[in-house]
């Protein structure tokens, strides 16, 4: 092993120690320093990620620790370039010489990406010195309303923003004094219109979800040169350069559960079950409420990507639920630029949310009187929302 060289890597210490057959990527080599950005915008080294044949990773943390994992390491995979902000990534960075479409990057081409230009990226940490420069140099420039429709115009056009996640056309901006992720609308058709009314359920849902103590960021919307804007706050971002660790339930999913968990309740319960996370029963118990509510405001697009955990990666992640986002009836989203009307089907209590669905329900039902007469929607999703109170008021008469 000695005569391999740099091509045999050696970890830990003692009795504890392992070999493994080094990867080198060009022009990171084998390893790459992660860094971690405290609260105060302030970066500490953090560890070093091993690259080793087979696709496996070793991470030596600074505190000693280490950890082997098959595929890139958790705390990577919201880090990555993804969704309507990411796909861009290529086209701005020629320079780095990866594949035009995000769809087909390797893990090489994922570390190359977040070691030479991952600086903005969701969450804590910062991987690759490159980075860390760029970061600890970076100017983060502030703008004003005046200036979104400008940014919308540059978003629409792929400029480049941050790797936060999800498909609505985006920008992330400092404004006012926060950093925040908007959303807008512009255009016309049934489907715009569609899309400005959708904006503002996001809106009323967050207030809603907050007045009643459930954390969710604040937001903000107003309309300007013709496009809806939605301003939300972000919760991975404190002050001008502090950051806070983010880990979403897909990347918890992927490398602990794996059970092709279908929503957010069994995952809830699943966690609890997982020795190596570690989660109170009140948050569990809020993920199967928010499961719940979204449902009974038909919200579809629960996915495992729009529910996250605030945390710090370690080898025993403390979990905690992240203020909750992207909580709107989607159920009525458009089709592309076709605008098709789906049923709304709220579904009755089961084994995991009957102690809590019929206070859940009633919220549900204050939300859909409330957007039922907010003059700020159009007339017909105002109609819609009529519908889906009624829907849900002949579902909780059953008595459940």
């Amino acid at each position: 092993m000695r005569q391999a060289g740099p091509r045999v890597g050696r970890f830990g210490r003692s009795v504890s120690t392992c070999y493994g057959l080094t990867h080198e990527i060009p022009g990171l080599g084998r390893q790459v320093p992660v860094f971690r950005v405290d609260e105060r915008g302030h970066p500490n080294r953090h560890g070093v990620l091993h690259f080793l044949a087979g696709g496996t990773y070793w991470f030596e943390r600074e505190s000693g620790s280490h950890q082997s994992f098959s595929g890139l390491p958790p705390f990577m995979e919201d880090m990555r370039p993804q969704g309507y902000l990411g796909r861009g990534f290529p086209v701005h960075h020629p320079e780095l010489g990866l594949p035009g479409r995000i769809v087909d990057w390797s893990d090489d081409h994922q570390l190359i990406a977040l070691s030479k230009r991952g600086e903005d990226c969701v969450g804590n940490l910062l991987v690759g010195e490159e980075s860390l420069d760029r970061f600890i140099g970076e100017t983060i420039p502030s703008y004003t309303r005046a200036d979104y429709p400008a940014l919308a115009t540059g978003a629409l056009a792929g400029r480049p923003g941050s790797s936060a996640g999800g498909e609505h056309p985006k920008f992330a901006v400092h404004s006012g004094g926060r950093h925040l992720l908007v959303k807008f609308a512009g255009g016309d058709g049934a489907a715009s219109d569609r899309w400005r009314d959708l904006l503002l359920c996001e809106h009323l849902a967050l207030a809603m979800l907050r007045g009643i103590g459930i954390p969710a960021p604040k937001s903000d919307w107003f309309d300007l040169g013709g496009i809806r804007f939605l301003e939300v706050e972000r919760f991975d971002r404190i002050g001008l350069k502090g950051r806070r660790g983010v880990i979403s339930l897909f990347a918890i999913n992927n490398h602990f559960l794996g059970d092709n968990l279908d929503h957010w309740s069994r995952a809830g319960r699943q966690i609890l079950d997982e020795p190596s996370l570690r989660m109170t029963l009140a948050d569990a118990d809020r993920l199967v409420w928010l499961d719940t509510f979204g449902d009974l405001i038909g919200n579809t697009d629960r996915h495992f990507g729009n529910l996250a955990f605030l945390a710090e990666e370690a080898r025993e992640m403390e979990l905690s639920l992240a203020p909750v986002y992207d909580m709107l009836p989607m159920v009525f989203a458009p089709a592309g630029a076709n605008l098709i009307e789906r049923k709304f089907s709220p579904r009755p209590p089961n084994a995991l949310n009957l102690h809590l669905w019929k206070e859940v329900a009633q919220h549900a039902l204050k939300y859909w009187s409330l957007l039922s007469g907010e003059k700020a929607l159009s007339r017909g999703f105002r109609h819609l929302s009529t519908e889906c109170l009624e829907t849900l008021e002949q579902l909780v008469g059953q008595g459940f």
